[in-house]
């Protein structure tokens, strides 16, 4: 019979947790790009861009999109209530995931960027069920209802069921690593 030594890690290896060496450890998973985008009334004063009470869009660059349950259909992305998207994402009843195809750098580039008017910055857009902004040219699109809002930390943990799904193009995902976007290449064949 043959034993294996496992390498362990030595204590020293450890360190104590500070935000920026989480982050930079973060940054070496892989992760998918998707945009969430969302339309939600409102409330007159300062809630419209206009003060008009109109209603509201806002869409945001999230690599933290994850299928939760097929049996009921539930996904997940989270959001900092820090974000200028927050206002919007708190009140919203429906939201649109859109996963992003490899081309589509510079569509995660303008919805990662703050104090723009996004929709205005990426054109490829329609209005879609419950006027949720809905992208064009993505790989996937999910139009989803908000069934629960989770506080996490400096995060909202939003949790949504499917109601419509649609496979746009096909081609290689957008992937987020080490602080930038790259593409997974052709998939292994099994």
């Amino acid at each position: 019979m043959t034993t294996v030594e496992w390498s362990r890690p030595e204590a020293a290896d450890l360190l104590p947790v500070d935000q920026d060496l989480f982050r930079a450890l973060l940054r070496r998973q892989a992760a998918t790009v998707t945009v969430v985008t969302t339309v939600a009334p409102g409330t007159g004063g300062s809630a419209g861009p206009d003060g008009s009470g109109e209603p509201v869009r806002a869409g945001f660059t999230a690599t933290s999109f994850t299928s939760v349950s097929l049996d009921p259909p539930l996904v997940s992305f989270c959001l900092g209530t820090a974000s200028s998207s927050w206002p919007v994402f708190a009140r919203a009843e429906h939201v649109a995931v859109h996963l992003l195809g490899a081309h589509q750098r510079e569509t995660a580039r303008v919805f990662a960027t703050g104090g723009i008017d996004r929709f205005a910055a990426c054109p490829q857009w329609t209005t879609g069920p419950f006027g949720v902004p809905l992208l064009t040219g993505v790989l996937v699109r999910m139009l989803c209802r908000v069934a629960h809002r989770v506080p996490v930390g400096d995060h909202t943990l939003f949790v949504a069921e499917p109601l419509a799904l649609g496979g746009g193009e096909d081609g290689d995902p957008l992937v987020y690593h080490r602080g930038g976007y790259t593409t997974a290449g052709t998939p292994a064949r099994t």
